[in-house]
């Protein structure tokens, strides 16, 4: 079974609409090289519409320009990009397609294809929110800034069941950047004070 991975640059407040005021001051080799990783993970990005018209917009014109950036332009452009939209979209970046039916089935059907090395969300975190509602991640990998955004929209809306999540790696960064991997995990017993009171600070 092929894994669902969203990746997210993220404030510590939560912020995962990227600013590029305080998102890019922080990023630096180490950042690309977890970048890197998580691409090289998978063989499909899926991505909602905003992310694809952001994409789109830049990259194809990147990979043209032979820059620094130019390689890792055509390995976007190579892959196999899946789109949730609402609306039909005529695409002029290649291998690019419009997802077909309801989004859960859909991926659902990405995740079982065995042929599939792994489905890659990054960004579009309406689609995240979605499927993490429906228990379709596998995968979250977050790279937390040392900011406080303050405002923008967040991972994780309001909604009335907690996530829970185990943490599979974490990695701290020179800039106070943190890279921290997550996969769901059920919820732990129910304890309440009563419980932990021989953890409570002894006092002086």
């Amino acid at each position: 079974m092929a894994k669902v991975i969203s990746t997210l640059f993220i404030s510590a407040d939560g912020v995962a609409e990227i600013d590029p005021d305080w998102h890019f001051p922080y990023f630096d080799e180490n950042m690309g090289r977890a970048v890197t990783e998580d691409y090289d993970s998978a063989d499909v990005l899926l991505i909602g519409r905003e992310t694809y018209d952001s994409f789109a917009g830049a990259w194809p014109d990147r990979e043209a320009g032979g820059g620094d950036d130019a390689p890792f332009a055509k390995q976007l452009g190579d892959t196999r990009k899946v789109v949730v939209s609402r609306q039909p979209l005529e695409f002029s970046w290649r291998n690019s397609e419009l997802i077909e039916g309801d989004l859960l089935d859909a991926v659902a059907a990405l995740r079982a294809d065995a042929g599939s090395k792994g489905v890659l969300i990054p960004g579009s975190i309406s689609v995240v929110q979605q499927l993490l509602a429906a228990g379709l991640v596998d995968e979250l990998r977050l790279l937390v800034h040392p900011v406080a955004a303050r405002k923008g929209r967040k991972l994780f809306d309001d909604g009335d069941t907690p996530y829970h999540f185990r943490v599979t790696a974490t990695e701290a960064f020179p800039t106070g950047v943190l890279r921290v991997i997550y996969v769901p995990a059920a919820a732990p017993g129910q304890v309440g004070y009563a419980d932990v009171t021989d953890q409570v600070p002894r006092g002086r």
